[in-house]
């Protein structure tokens, strides 16, 4: 295996562990991984898995990241890629300080704030892996809902053997065609839910570039067209403009589990 290595310097304030943490979740999570120094994920360069490790190297206040990736294809040309993948999955360039003015105006809201000082809010990598969250946390907990994702992602085709064993990345769209619905059921997931991931992967597959013009719609259009998607309500259309897209003006208007907690803190 070949090995790559540079370094990223996010906008302060930036904290890895409560970045990685936000793209966690929960313990469950086994494409996000974080072993308490370091965040690790598979991703495909040029068709290939390859390892990204980050580790932070600064402060909070003068964050400095170390990157390190590890596979078969890895060379010089790949950095521009990976950084291209790590600014948005880790919030790099988001500037949060109008954020901590607000904050500081509201005393609860400044606890957490200064509590959790430089999490970023992470994006995931793609439309299709945010629809995939969607869909596997509709109507279940976080947790439960990550174990259904385990399992898919035991059935992909994205993985790469390290050191520490064979770690896996997020399937691809085709990967999920080659499981049966009757696997899909065993697997967990509902009989409505094994049609909107074959129908999704099935889109994409066809039309690999399908989501890409959501970049530039504004925001009431996005969620129009992804309406149109089996399995998607109004929740999954504005989880994917936040958690995809990375339109921070958004939240999934039917969420009620936050905005209680937030009003109980």
């Amino acid at each position: 295996q070949r090995r790559l290595t540079f370094e990223l310097a996010p906008i302060a304030p930036f904290c890895l562990e409560f970045t990685a943490w936000g793209l966690r979740r929960r313990p469950e999570n086994q494409v996000d991984r974080w072993d308490g120094n370091t965040y690790r994920r598979v991703i495909c360069i040029h068709g290939r898995p390859a390892e990204v490790r980050v580790s932070e190297r600064g402060s909070r206040e003068a964050p400095r990241l170390e990157v390190n990736v590890m596979g078969e294809r890895v060379h010089a040309g790949a950095e521009a890629e990976v950084r291209a993948l790590l600014t948005p999955l880790l919030g790099l360039e988001v500037d949060l300080k109008p954020f901590y003015r607000m904050t500081s105006r509201e005393p609860k809201l400044r606890e957490l704030a200064e509590k959790y000082r430089g999490l970023k809010p992470g994006r995931l990598p793609t439309v299709f892996e945010t629809l995939a969250n969607a869909f596997a946390c509709q109507q279940f907990t976080i947790a439960a809902g990550l174990q259904l994702l385990n399992r898919l992602v035991r059935r992909g085709s994205v993985g790469i053997k390290t050191q520490e064993g064979m770690v896996l990345g997020f399937p691809e769209p085709s990967d999920l065609l080659h499981v049966s619905p009757r696997t899909f059921r065993c697997l967990g997931f509902s009989g409505q839910k094994t049609k909107a991931f074959r129908e999704l992967s099935r889109k994409l597959v066809a039309e690999p570039l399908a989501f890409d013009a959501l970049i530039n719609r504004k925001n009431e259009d996005a969620i129009n067209f992804l309406l149109e998607l089996r399995g998607v309500g109004r929740w999954t259309a504005e989880y994917v403009l936040l958690r995809a897209l990375g339109r921070l003006d958004v939240f999934p208007g039917d969420d009620v589990g936050a905005p209680n907690r937030l009003a109980k803190w």
